[in-house]
Formats: structure tokens, sequence, C-alpha cells
């Protein structure tokens, strides 16, 4: 198996000894490199052999002596030097099956693969990875890993996620217990599949396998209004949200964990409940499934104001937001006010998915345009990143920032959610500009 080289990083060690971009890796210390993990592990010793082949098709060796941290600086065509991996489940909550039609490409893909795991807090399944696979994960030290477990009862967990391999999770995690290696889960909670009993016996399972087990998220079931043919679950109701809080609450109690099993902003919105204080989230563990994250959040931005002088002037915009979180952003943004910063939140109704869905990271810009008028703004409209794709401009629904912009008449600021320094930091920078025009 061979690596395309795409380009070497200036003053690396690869510069340095000539590798040029279309050659190929072929070997580290005579090993096959499968991918970035394969690549990671084996340049990461102070004495290796490192096979390229050449253009020309030339075989070429370089023994290299570097820091055991040092990087080579070789580029390839992907991140992870190989395809990723496709999810082979059809969850019965699965929220990709619940998108509209006719969007692009990338809103319908579904990845599973237990690297990006490793390198970037995705949650996977393991049950499109075999034995040999699954080996390989335990004999590299793959950790943490984050696993969408919604269930450890072998049974329910094949109902919800349909694949003959879901049952074996409880294996699975007890071998990366055993062996030393630390997970993540997360339960996506469909009230009338693993809620009441198996949600107890999934907490009392995986904390069965602590420390190596770190955290456990319940988060409730996301339903769009477009399930025509799917599954016919529930939409969960407050007293679903405040059962599940309930269970989540006395496990802890009785089981003395602390910091373990947590339920997710979105459940306590949903229950119609006070979220916990900043305390109570620990190392804030489980940030990317919204446990803790207005909280964590606050605390940046308050702390912020401590260092910030009023503005020479008020200076007037608009928020929008998903409707659940609306509540919890007017308390915070009043502080504002007397540094000068006047932010009126507009809660946006999600008629894409449906209303149903109240979370401002699914909040898109047709339905911004639909809902707040142009010229009501004041002197800019702010919104979170997460309503746009990571690294990108587009919301969605496909609609672009400039023209949301160009539409409403106003600037359109993409805020950091979940860093509130830098949000205080951008939000004074925004006002100071506009102060200055």
């Amino acid at each position: 198996m061979k690596h395309l080289i795409t380009k070497t990083d200036g003053g690396s060690i690869a510069e340095e000894i000539g590798v040029k971009p279309g050659w190929k890796l072929v070997s580290v210390d005579g090993k096959t490199v499968r991918d970035v993990i394969d690549y990671e592990l084996f340049t990461n010793n102070e004495l290796i052999s490192v096979e390229f082949e050449t253009d020309r098709g030339e075989l070429i060796s370089y023994d290299i002596e570097k820091e055991v941290w040092e990087p080579l600086g070789l580029n390839f065509e992907t991140g992870l030097m190989s395809p990723i991996r496709q999810c082979a489940n059809h969850c019965v909550f699965c929220f990709i099956d619940q998108m509209p039609r006719g969007h692009r490409d990338t809103l319908y893909f579904k990845d599973d693969d237990w690297r990006l795991s490793l390198i970037m807090g995705n949650y996977v399944t393991l049950t499109n990875v075999g034995d040999n696979e699954f080996r390989r994960i335990l004999d590299r030290r793959v950790s943490p890993l984050y696993i969408s477990v919604h269930a450890t009862d072998g049974e329910v967990r094949k109902k919800m996620m349909r694949s003959n391999n879901a049952d074996r999770i409880m294996e699975r995690l007890t071998a990366l217990h055993e062996h030393r290696l630390k997970f993540h889960a997360q339960i996506v909670l469909c009230p009338e599949l693993n809620g009441g009993d198996v949600l107890r016996k999934s907490l009392r399972d995986l904390y069965s396998l602590s420390p190596e087990a770190r955290s456990v998220a319940v988060v409730p079931v996301g339903l769009t209004r477009h399930r025509e043919g799917l599954y016919p679950l529930k939409p969960m109701t407050m007293e679903d949200a405040r059962e599940a809080i309930r269970i989540v609450d006395d496990f802890n109690e009785e089981s003395g964990a602390e910091y373990f099993a947590f339920c997710s902003d979105e459940m306590y919105l949903r229950a119609g409940l006070e979220l916990p204080p900043y305390e109570y989230y620990g190392s804030f563990d489980q940030i990317e499934n919204g446990v803790g994250l207005f909280r964590l959040f606050e605390d940046g931005v308050l702390s912020a104001l401590e260092d910030r002088s009023p503005l020479p002037r008020t200076v007037k915009m608009t928020s929008v937001c998903g409707v659940a979180i609306a509540g919890c952003l007017k308390g915070l943004f009043s502080k504002l006010k007397p540094y000068g910063v006047d932010i009126d939140v507009k809660p946006i109704r999600n008629d894409f998915f449906g209303e149903s869905v109240t979370v401002s990271g699914l909040v898109t810009a047709g339905d911004i345009l639909e809902q707040i008028e142009a010229g009501t703004t004041g002197e800019a409209l702010i919104m979170t990143d997460s309503m746009l794709r990571e690294m990108d401009d587009i919301f969605l629904d496909g609609m672009r920032l400039p023209e949301l912009a160009e539409k409403m008449g106003v600037e359109v600021c993409p805020m950091p959610a979940d860093d509130g320094e830098a949000f205080v930091d951008k939000l004074f920078e925004l006002s100071e500009r506009l102060i200055n025009k």
C-alpha cells in the first residue's frame, strides 16, 4: 500500500532530505502503512528508516534521526490516508435519514470511522469494525474513543440500530476496559425503546467499566418533519425529559459516581428545568454532546467582561438562535448592556426541519429571512457559527452567508458558540468597528 505525497512542509525533515510532491510513501521500518494511525505510530521514534517511490518509479530509502515527537512534514491526499468508512447501520433515529432531499451531497454522507473518533472526537458505533480491525484498535492502543452505545442490552441495541453486529457492544467495551483504553459514551434517548429500566441498566453497565469508561451523555432523540416511511418514533415530551434527568440523577447519587453520567443541555431545556451550575460538569468531557455547553459559554463571557470597559456609545444588534436556548441567552446578554452592547435575542422557529427541532445549530438562513424583517436588526445581526458548515460560510439549506447579509441589508456576523471569551472579543471588535464607521 503506497501513499501519494501532495506536498512537504517548509523547513521539515521531508523537505531537507529532498522528498518531492508526487512521490509515494512505501514503508516505515519495513512495515506497510495502512493509514494515518499506522503512520503516526511508526514515525514516532528517534531512529526510523523510510522508503519512498519517486515519480519515476525508483525506490529510495532514508535513515532518519529525529526527536520522537518531530513530524516528518509529509502531506497526503487525505488526512486519514485512506477512504472514510461509511456507516453500516440503519438506526431508527438517524438524523440524516430525516433530511429533506435535494441539498448538497455531503449532507447525506454517513461516516462511522473509529479513526475520526480518535482524531476528532466523532462518535462511532463499532458495528462496522471486524474482529481483526478491532484487534488493531487494541494493539495500537487507541484511546480515547467516543462510542455511540444507546443501550448495553444487545437486543435493544440491535432493534435501535438495525445491525446484526450491534449486540456485541458490551463485549467490545469490556475489551477496551481490560486493555486499559479509555472511552466516552453517548446514549440517544428514544424513551419508548431505551428509556426507563433499559437506561438504568446501560448506566450501571457502563459505570462497571470505570475508570476506562470516562463519561456518558444522555441526549434526546431529534425528530424532524421529514420522517415519511421511517420507524414511528414518538417525540420526546417534557415528562420524558424529566424522567431521563431523574434516572441520571438517581444513578449518580446511588452509585456515588462523580462527573460520569450527564443529560445534555437540550434535555433540561425540553424538561423546562434550570441548567445545573458550572461546577456540576467537572472537566466538561461531553461538551460536543451539548453537555454543559451553555454554562461553559456563560462562564467565559462573564470572565471576559471583567476586563472590559464600556463602549463610548450603545451599539444595538440582534442575535438569532434556536428556540430552546433563547431564554438563557436573553438573561446572559442582558449583562452586556452596562458595557454598551444591547442585543435583542430573536428565537427562530425551525420550519426547515420542523418545530420540534429547537437547537441553534440547525437553524437555516431561509428561516431567518422569513422570520426577521430586514431593517429591524439594529446595526448587525449575530448568530452562532455552528449554523454554518465547518470552515465554510454555507447554511444547511444551501444559502451562503454573504447572500443572507445582502438580503437582510445588514452585516451578519458568525460568533463562536463554545468559547465565551472569544465571543466577547469578537463582539467588542464588531461593536468598535460599527461605532467607527
